[in-house]
């Protein structure tokens, strides 16, 4: 009798457990299937890594699928549109090419390819000072400072532009991999027209400098120019050592003679 009621409970427990997993078998079937019916759209990626400066060929382009509910903003759907244009920002093997990553048709690659549509590109001279010891590479980031220089005042030095892109050191578009420093007789920076004024003005007026910024640090702040008299510790200390030097003359003395002329006496003073 006890043998029975547990050849029972066995055959019931196989049975239960079979139920369960078939259930989950369906219930993982499912969701693949509805995993694999996401919408999608072909979009243009890189079939190679493309570098900067690349004129992007058929053979470097294929498809690749792209979940229609994220919006890729300047992808395109036509190879046809895509070949021929130079590449300005590097593409990895399978991803997506976008419209800020390449120059517009007909447009060789070049440092007009570098400039956004209402931006300018300028050059102003450079030296070892200027240029941060050689340390400014493309790409750095960069606030640009002008030391007016007047007799009566002593000067004044003033931060004109904060946060300017520097595009080329020198004849160099790109920074150097193992990141030497390198002397640049000029540099060219990423402007807006109305600071190019700004800066040309800056040049002609005094000595333009650069403070080299952390790349992620894009803050703009409030700035007023320093003055030669704000300096005080400085001035003041000359004005002490100009005045110890000074030569002081001796005070003057007198001196004073008496003369006896039988009883009387006379004084007279010498100075």
């Amino acid at each position: 009798m006890n043998t029975r009621r547990l050849v029972i409970a066995l055959g019931s427990a196989l049975v239960l457990s079979g139920l369960v997993t078939f259930f989950l078998n369906q219930k993982i079937r499912a969701r693949y299937a509805s995993a694999g019916s996401i919408p999608t759209r072909k979009v243009v990626a890189a079939a190679k890594p493309l570098g900067q400066g690349a004129v992007i060929k058929a053979e470097d382009l294929t498809s690749v699928d792209w979940p229609t509910r994220f919006p890729l903003q300047g992808a395109f759907e036509n190879v046809n549109d895509v070949v021929g244009r130079s590449v300005i920002y590097p593409v990895g093997a399978q991803q997506p090419v976008v419209e800020t990553f390449v120059t517009t048709p007909g447009l060789g690659f070049g440092l007009t390819a570098k400039i956004p549509e209402g931006m300018r590109a300028i050059s102003v001279r450079s030296d070892e000072i200027v240029g941060v010891a050689g340390f400014l590479f493309p790409g750095s980031h960069v606030d640009v400072l002008v030391t007016l220089r007047s007799e009566g005042t002593g000067g004044a030095t003033q931060i004109v532009l904060q946060d300017v892109e520097v595009l080329t050191a020198g004849q160099n578009t790109q920074p150097d991999p193992q990141a030497k420093p390198s002397n640049a007789g000029a540099v060219t920076l990423l402007l807006k027209p109305e600071d190019t004024e700004k800066l040309v003005l800056a040049s002609t007026q005094g000595t333009i400098h650069f403070v080299l910024r952390n790349g992620a640090d894009h803050t703009v702040v409030a700035v007023s120019p320093v003055r030669a008299s704000d300096l005080g510790g400085g001035m003041q200390a000359g004005a002490g050592r100009k005045d110890s030097n000074r030569v002081h003359s001796p005070a003057t003395q007198s001196y004073e003679v008496e003369t006896l002329m039988g009883d009387k006496r006379v004084s007279t003073k010498f100075e």
